[in-house]
This record gives structure tokens, sequence and C-alpha cells, in this order.
């Protein structure tokens, strides 16, 4: 790790990155190698922790579904379409051709979402590998103090001796995992510049339920199965085909964590356990032909967990199939196909794996990222764009990257 003392007698750059995770290392990689003098700073030890631990130590770090002609589609944000501009111009095989070219083996496992074969470490190794072809200086552990611009260069007091630079790229990312050293360090350098924040929430996060609400289901813990998931009104209806977890305070698994970034707090979510099966009416059928009870028919059509749950609430149906009101197995297969809860919360910024709002798009310009404060540019997770699970996010940090590193 390459380090300067305070008594340096150079603490002038071209550009100075604030924050080592995916965004920072990449943008300064490539400012670096375009032959700019660039200082990247973090206040932690360690950098790419939100890489290293991403996809279960696997990175999941982009995606190929990702449609370059209409990118907002896997977004969320106040103007979706704010991140168009730099997803169209750094496209995701141009990332999966850096890791071909440093010989890092990786797989599709669904949906597009790529993954290292081996460690996450890899994908790390490789941004600062790049950072070392452009000859980046790396100041860490080293925290910032004051900033302020003067004759247009920002001046930075810091930890190792003061910085200068025409240049200052904030890519501090959001309060999600705090344990690994989030902070709003880039909203507060945000606002002493008078740019605007859209306020931030967890984003893909579990959902809670309040304590009585979610007695009954409590027992479900650990139960995963697919489902279709959806939340909003007529004109914001979003939905998911994903798994879905069933935890002690609620539900996680990537169809609440997708939807999470949708669900506004007094929305309900609606649920159906059997997406792509006509519930009522195989349970119809069942009643015509079969002496089973409710619960062993409907356990060929969701997880036994569930069907002895939903069934065991009702004494009327305890009893053979057959023996069934029509009322009673409509109002199942209702329950099934379409349950509706409302959640009392998240479990914040310690369990999510983003952070959706940020810096204001109205603020920045789509094609440089640049900040309405010349020489100010914000780049990654710090902005309000929230991708959708799934390596979106790694993509927006790569992608933003790049489009401010090619107007330094």
């Amino acid at each position: 790790m390459s380090s300067l003392s305070s008594s340096s007698p150079s603490s002038s750059f071209d550009v100075v990155v604030v924050g080592a995770g995916a965004a920072g290392l990449f943008c300064a990689a490539l400012a670096g190698q375009r032959g700019l003098r660039v200082l990247l700073v973090d206040h932690s030890e360690k950098v790419g922790e939100k890489i290293r631990i991403s996809g279960g130590g696997r990175a999941n770090f982009t995606n190929r579904d990702l449609d370059v002609r209409a990118p907002q589609r896997h977004f969320v944000g106040d103007n979706p379409n704010f991140c168009r501009s730099a997803l169209s111009r750094y496209a995701p095989q141009q990332f999966i051709d850096m890791v071909q070219r440093h010989g890092i083996a990786y797989h599709e496992k669904h949906k597009g979402q790529l993954f290292c074969d081996g460690s996450s470490q890899q994908i790390v190794d490789m941004l600062l590998a790049e950072c070392a072809a452009g000859n980046v200086e790396r100041w860490q552990p080293c925290k910032l103090g004051d900033i302020t611009h003067v004759d247009g260069r920002y001046q930075i007091n810091s930890t190792r001796g003061p910085i200068d630079a025409p240049k200052l790229v904030v890519a501090t990312g959001g309060l999600s995992i705090p344990q690994i050293g989030a902070s709003d360090f880039g909203y507060r350098i945000a606002e002493q510049f008078g740019l605007r924040l859209v306020s931030p929430r967890p984003a893909l996060v579990p959902l809670t339920f309040g304590g009585d609400a979610w007695a009954p289901y409590a027992g479900l813990a650990g139960l995963a199965l697919p489902v279709r998931i959806e939340t909003g009104g007529k004109k914001d209806k979003m939905a998911f085909l994903e798994d879905l977890l069933f935890t002690h305070r609620g539900l996680s698994g990537p169809a609440v964590l997708q939807i999470s970034s949708y669900w506004k707090p007094g929305s309900p979510l609606t649920l159906d356990f059997a997406p792509g099966t006509d519930v009522a009416e195989s349970l119809a059928d069942a009643k015509r032909r079969s002496k089973k009870r409710i619960a062993n028919e409907l356990a060929a059509l969701v997880p036994s967990r569930l069907a002895d749950a939903w069934v065991g609430e009702d004494p009327a149906l305890q009893r053979p199939v057959n023996e069934a009101t029509d009322k009673a197995l409509a109002a199942l297969s209702e329950r099934i196909a379409r349950w509706q809860i409302t959640p009392s919360g998240t479990e914040g910024y310690k369990k999510a794996e983003v952070t959706a709002g940020g810096v204001d798009t109205r603020d920045l310009s789509s094609q440089t990222m640049e900040s309405k404060q010349p020489g100010l540019y914000f780049i990654g997770e710090v902005v309000d764009v929230t991708g959708w699970l799934g390596g979106y996010n790694f993509q927006w940090a790569w992608a933003s990257a790049h489009a401010c590193a090619q107007a330094l």
C-alpha cells in the first residue's frame, strides 16, 4: 500500500478521488491511465470492502441482461433516465473484457448475473492493478477534514497533510452496511457546495412486520419458495418473479430485496405463492376426485410447511377436500394467489445492500457526472441511482466512474 507522509513536499494533484470502493477505484485507475496525477483517499485501511463481501464472497460484478438501449429499466431514482448516458457508453461487455484480460474465471448464475469462479478478492486485486498501471497514489487510512474551493482549486485538510487539486471526485458510497465503514461524508460535501439531496433510505433490504401481526408466520422462518411479488398502485405498480425467504422478523430473499426499492411505507405487498398456477381450479378439481385432507392437496402446489400454516388458521379447512365448502376453498385460493400484507418497516442500513436516494441528479451532468459546482464530481452509490439486485449497482459504479474519468 503506497502512502505519503504529511511532510511530503508535493500534495498537489490533478484529481483527488475520495472513496476506494468500486466506483472510486475504477475512476482513479482510468484517470491515472489517461496521464493525470491522481490521489485516491479512503478513511479505511481496506479497499473495495463491498466488492469483497458481495455475492457471497464471489462478487456479482455485472449483469449481462442490462439493455444498453434502455438501461433505466433496471434502475430506480427520482429521474431513472439520468443513468442512461453513462450506462450506454460503458456496457457490461467492456467490464467483462477487462475481467478476462486479467485472467479471472467467472460464470453466469441466472438472469444475467455474473460471478467470479473464485474469490471476489480477484476483482479488488484487478482494480488495484489497474490503479498501479495509472500510477495512482493511495493514502490509507486517511481522514479528510475541511474542504474549500479557492481560485479554481480544492484545498483539503487531511490527517496526512494538506492536499490541493482542481478536480474532486466523490465516490464515498451510501449509508448501507455501516460495519464496513459506510458514512454520510459524500452527502455532507454535496450539501456544503449547495447541491440538493434526495432523502437516503435503505434499499435491497429485508422487510419486517410488527410483533403480533407476524406471530402466526414466524414459525415459517427458513422457508424459501418462488413467488410473484408486487407493490404500488395502477400508475406505479411493480412486480418481480423471484425467490422469497421467511425470517423470524419478516420477509427476505431476492423477491423482497427487489421490491423493497419500490415499496413505500404504509403500502401493502401482494404475494402469489403459486405463480403460473390456477389455485382455485386445482382445488376445485381436487374436490371432485380426492378424499385427501386439504393441506395435503395444497402441498402439491406450495411447500407443505406453507400449506399447513395457511390451512391451520381456519377450522373450515381442517377436513378432507371433498367435504370443504366452495366458499372455504375459494377463500384459501385467494389467500395463496393474492396474499396481502403491509410491512411495518425494513431491517435498516445494517442489512441493506445499497442506499437509495443521494445526490440529486438534477444537479449533475449525466454526460460527465460533474455537479453544478465546477470541478466537483459524484459517482457510484452516493448518487440518486439505485440498480436492481444482480450486479446492476456494480455496473452503475463502473459506468459512472468511466463517464467521469473520460471527462476529467
